[in-house]
């Protein structure tokens, strides 16, 4: 029987599977799609993420050379703007295509086995998993995998949560986020946050010469009719576009619990607010750390827990910004006050970083 079996072999999905791997644990992960795989991300790594990633044993300079440290977070809207460094390092903005392939060769380092192929369904009892996997083309061949325990990081919108019933109604403003990439040389070692009436725009440096330009918002419309709310940053972009736009949405997603037995979500599948303060990639990998560790334990219902501990601030922080979006007049505040109170947003960027 398989110790844990991981549905899903993005970022998330490999993390989890390392971990495991590393503490003397048989895993198998299950994955459709061929590495690397590209989706709509802000590529930007928080410092605790970046010691996460070498936590794995990945060497950065040696995996990831193709990346751009990045020295804290910079808000801009119009002729206000503020910055703060981070405390403990810089992060690092890096393609997500890079990131996974590194995350990939790290998994096969560690004996990790991964399988062409999707779970379709899954049936938990008390001792067990057993997962109907689906190879890669959708021909059914009635294959099935026991696992004492099963990690679904199968994504924002987790076919495995919303069999188990964990899903939630996401309520609030549904957002969505779009990005694409620029051959154009970076103007800052901060990821810049650029702010307009009816959305955001990210950039982050992920390159020598090349940066991410992520906008979120809840209007639904092209990649550039959205940059044109950003005449200042679209002025920047005079490189020509490196990449296709990408999309990603509804962001927000509502979960029950975290542990439903013997499956335990981690990842986008664990739970999203928004992509408003940049921490995805950082969570997830620190998530898949703590829920391998709960696992070793003993105590896989302490994940739950922990997982809450983990997003906690970001979380807070990221509905309060959100909720600050839905009243125009205090969304025209948030640069202006952040400006003001350079001490609470150094305090702010400091907790999540």
């Amino acid at each position: 029987m398989i110790d844990v079996l991981v549905a899903g072999g993005g970022p998330a999905g490999l993390a989890t599977a390392i971990h495991a791997a590393l503490a003397g644990l048989e895993t198998v992960v299950v994955e459709p799609r061929a590495v690397p795989v590209d989706k709509a991300c802000g590529e930007g790594l928080m410092p605790t993420g970046v010691a996460a990633l070498a936590g794995l044993g990945i060497d950065l300079g040696i995996a990831l050379p193709e990346s751009r440290p990045f020295l804290g977070i910079r808000y801009v809207d119009g002729r206000h703007r503020v910055q703060a460094e981070f405390r403990d390092g810089a992060g690092l903005g890096v393609r997500r295509t890079a990131l996974h392939a590194a995350l990939a060769r790290r998994a096969r380092e560690a004996g990790v086995r991964v399988i062409s192929g999707r779970v379709a369904g899954v049936r938990a009892g008390d001792a067990d998993v057993h997962a109907r996997v689906l190879p890669s083309g959708g021909v059914p061949d009635g294959s099935g995998l026991r696992a004492r325990w099963l990690v679904a990081a199968d994504g924002l919108h987790s076919p495995i949560r919303a069999s188990l019933g964990l899903d939630l109604p996401a309520g609030g403003p549904r957002r969505y986020g779009l990005r694409r990439h620029y051959r154009v040389a970076p103007w800052t070692d901060f990821v810049e946050v650029h702010w307009a009436p009816g959305g955001e725009a990210y950039v982050t440096p992920v390159g020598d010469d090349l940066v991410g330009v992520a906008v979120l918002s809840g209007e639904r419309q092209g990649y550039h009719e959205h940059l044109a709310a950003f005449p200042d940053l679209l002025a920047r972009l005079d490189g020509p576009p490196a990449t296709p736009v990408r999309g990603a949405g509804p962001l927000r997603q509502r979960v029950r619990r975290r542990v439903a037995g013997r499956v335990l979500l981690v990842g986008d599948a664990a739970g999203y607010v928004d992509a408003l303060t940049g921490e995805g990639l950082s969570l997830a990998l620190l998530s898949a750390r703590a829920l391998v560790g709960c696992l070793r334990a003993g105590r896989p219902e302490e994940y739950e827990a922990a997982w809450r501990r983990l997003s906690r601030r970001s979380r807070l922080l990221t509905a309060t910004l959100l909720e600050a979006r839905r009243h125009p007049p205090a969304a025209r505040m948030i640069v202006p006050a952040a400006r003001r109170l350079p001490v609470l947003f150094r305090a702010a960027v400091r907790s999540l970083a």
